[in-house]
């Protein structure tokens, strides 16, 4: 039996905040668990499988760890952070790659309350914290980017720059040598779990100068604290960073008398320009023309085909309107409203919280940068919300303070509904079904594991994961030149695809062992177009589609083409990446793909999703009300695994194809409208019409969801 003295000891009230607010996020991450579990088509080996493509590259990493070894380029993140804590996890533990992928996420991202609530309660007022945290640990964006499934270091990448600012304001407020040896070593940890850190981790130390300038400009324990976290940033070896910030704390903790003001800001001057030397701006330079300018880098590398930007594609950089942005860090406009209120008289009752602006600043770049950055403003305006709650409870009421309590709770309740309902409708799918997962399972029994499989970026990971290959492009590598090849393989000729996949793999793997300022490493087409004594790009290109023409290039492995049924949503973006003109960056011509299902119908119209009103007969389309155009031909698939359609010519002087799915797996692909250019592509005629050359390629896989062929020259 507890004593109640026990529970009105401060540390044991902090602990059980603490618990009670880690718990309800674990709580509230299940949910999605309980959901996905009713559908076997989540499941493979006997687990849910996971929702973040990206997750599979490390979930590789962890498994090349385990075997003990990977092959030479292939892009595995072997020794990468969280590829590293998932393989000691499944060493000590009982428990399979696939639950701790799984997993892990619920149960690392919700150690967001700990720093919260001890930041808090440096303040003495804990009890917002503990408000704080029961927001932050589920608020709409920090839940979609943490939920159970989603393997990601997006599981940290909050929970280690709050620990960051907790021992920042620590130090300001206690002067302790604990806060001070704890500062470098979490932003150490924070830079290994998260490289991308480079920059927040500057602006943070960069911050808390300018602060101990304004306010603690003649204490020294400020000065050496910046110096030490400077170091962390050097570009040398871990081990020797650490051995210098022990060095100097020592020395500083027991020789304190040498440290003057005079001396530690030479020594400061020192460390920064070493910072410089070593290259420690480039990181914050590179995520300037990523995120901010978005720019592709693959244009500054070859001086000279401008491809298609990939920031025109990807939706987490994409700006963002600001009701979605309230909505992804509160989970309302009221209660952004509210904990920026609340977040005002935080910064005016305790001063040192001033240091979260660069933590704030950047999840506000999300209106810039795109929605991923929200995540880090939802904990520093959970603060606000928790304070002010805090503020209304600790008020002077002269009655009936039970019942402003009994408010305060009905209140917070309501406040987090919306995220609660949030957490009921954002029911993420896999990124594969268990069908895609088998097929790939498959062709890991097919292939080698130096061979390549050609697929877009956004099965990069996954591929490599369940098929033990290698590919072209993933998610880490994905600009313009890199995708260029696989969008070319996809919407070209077959001809053209059979001869470009051959050489893009095979100059591929020997850039990998070119120097660093050769050709052939800053831009594989322009070596191919110099190897091949042609200088106009659009005569090589074309003469792939020649039978006359020859490879050179040695055949040392075997190359597989992954064409997936999920494909056809974003084929028409896949193709823009190769049907532009390399010497502007402009399209040679419109094309289109657009995939759609039945709204409605109406007066002898079809309402599809697209926007397109298609006449019951199937004869003829309209786009937003526009004249009626004929279709070329009505294409109906009854089966694409068995080939089996019937094709239904209309007029030949007719534009557009339209395809219609019979039984499709994915609902939202029924009809498929496209022009010629599409009808022509590789990915059409083999996948969807199995009209594929066997002079050139080998069906190996046929599965109505997925199609993988292998390539004969």
């Amino acid at each position: 039996m507890f004593k109640k003295e026990y529970f009105k000891n401060p540390n044991t009230i902090l602990f059980l905040m603490i618990l009670g607010a880690y718990l309800f996020s674990i709580a509230c991450r299940f949910f999605w668990v309980i959901w996905a579990s009713q559908f076997n088509e989540y499941f493979f080996n006997h687990q849910l499988m996971i929702t973040s493509n990206d997750g599979y590259a490390f979930a590789e990493g962890a498994r090349d760890m385990i075997v003990g070894f990977h092959q030479p380029n292939d892009l595995s993140y072997y020794d990468a952070s969280l590829s590293a804590l998932t393989y000691w996890i499944y060493k000590i533990t009982p428990f399979s790659l696939e639950t701790i992928i799984l997993y892990l996420s619920v149960f690392l991202s919700s150690l967001v309350v700990i720093p919260i609530i001890l930041i808090a309660n440096e303040y003495k007022c804990s009890f917002a914290g503990f408000i704080a945290a029961l927001l932050a640990c589920i608020a709409n964006s920090y839940y979609n980017r943490t939920m159970a499934g989603y393997y990601d270091t997006d599981m940290l990448v909050v929970v280690l720059p709050l620990f960051v600012l907790f021992f920042m304001i620590r130090l300001v407020l206690r002067r302790d040598l604990f806060s001070l040896i704890c500062l470098p070593f979490f932003i150490r940890i924070y830079l290994w779990w998260y490289p991308s850190s480079y920059t927040l981790n500057v602006s943070l130390i960069g911050f808390f100068l300018f602060y101990s300038l304004i306010f603690h400009k003649k204490e020294t324990i400020f000065y050496i604290s910046i110096i030490l976290m400077l170091i962390t940033l050097s570009n040398i070896a871990w081990y020797y960073q650490s051995s210098i910030i022990v060095l100097l704390f020592y020395f500083y903790a027991f020789k304190r008398e040498y440290f003057k003001i005079k001396f530690l800001i030479v020594l400061g001057i020192l460390t920064f320009i070493f910072l410089i030397i070593s290259g420690g701006i480039d990181p914050i330079l590179y995520q300037l023309k990523f995120y901010i300018f978005r720019s592709d880098e693959s244009v500054n590398l070859t001086h000279g085909f401008v491809y298609f930007n990939v920031n025109q594609t990807i939706q987490e950089v994409e700006s963002i309107d600001f009701s979605v942005f309230m909505q992804r860090i509160s989970g309302s406009e009221f209660v952004f409203v509210f904990s920026v209120i609340g977040f005002i008289i935080f910064i005016m009752a305790h001063r040192s919280m001033i240091l979260s602006l660069p933590i704030l600043f950047l999840g506000f770049l999300a209106l810039k940068s795109g929605l991923r950055f929200t995540i880090y403003a939802v904990p520093i305006l959970a603060f606000g919300f928790g304070y002010l709650i805090y503020y209304f409870k600790e008020y002077n009421f002269k009655k009936k303070k039970n019942l402003i309590n009994i408010l305060l709770a009905l209140f917070v309740f309501l406040c987090l509904s919306p995220i609660f309902i949030h957490i009921n409708f954002y029911r993420a799918p896999t990124v594969f079904s268990k069908n895609e997962a088998t097929q790939l399972d498959q062709l890991k029994k097919i292939a080698n594991r130096e061979d390549y499989v050609v697929a877009w970026w956004d099965y990069g990971y996954p591929i490599r994961y369940y098929s033990d290959v290698k590919t072209l492009v993933d998610g880490g590598k994905h600009l313009g030149k890199d995708n260029f090849f696989p969008s070319f393989i996809l919407t070209k000729d077959q001809r053209s695809a059979a001869n470009m996949a051959r050489l893009s793999v095979e100059y591929t793997e020997k850039s990998f062992y070119a120097p660093s300022d050769s050709l052939l490493r800053k831009d594989i087409l322009q070596a191919m177009m110099k190897d091949y004594n042609n200088s106009n790009v659009d005569l090589f290109l074309y003469s792939l589609s020649k039978p006359d023409f020859k490879i050179d290039t040695p055949k040392t492995r075997d190359v597989y083409i992954y064409m997936p049924f999920r494909m056809a949503s974003i084929f028409q973006t896949v193709s823009s990446f190769s049907l532009i003109n390399l010497d502007n960056g402009k399209f040679n011509q419109p094309f289109i793909f657009s995939t759609a299902y039945p709204l409605s119908k109406n007066d002898g119209e079809i309402i599809l999703s697209n926007g397109v009103s298609l006449s019951d007969d199937f004869r003829s389309l309209k786009f937003n009300n526009s004249d009626s155009v004929e279709i070329h031909s009505f294409i109906e698939i009854n089966s694409l695994q068995q080939n089996n359609y019937k094709e239904i010519p209309i007029n030949e002087n007719g534009q557009y194809y339209l395809f219609y799915i019979k039984n499709s797996s994915i609902p939202y692909i029924q009809f498929i409208l496209m022009d010629k250019i599409m009808f022509d592509s590789a990915f059409v005629q083999m996948f969807f019409l199995g009209n594929y050359d066997k002079n050139l390629f080998d069906l190996v896989i046929n599965t109505q969801d997925v199609k993988i062929f292998k390539l004969k020259i």
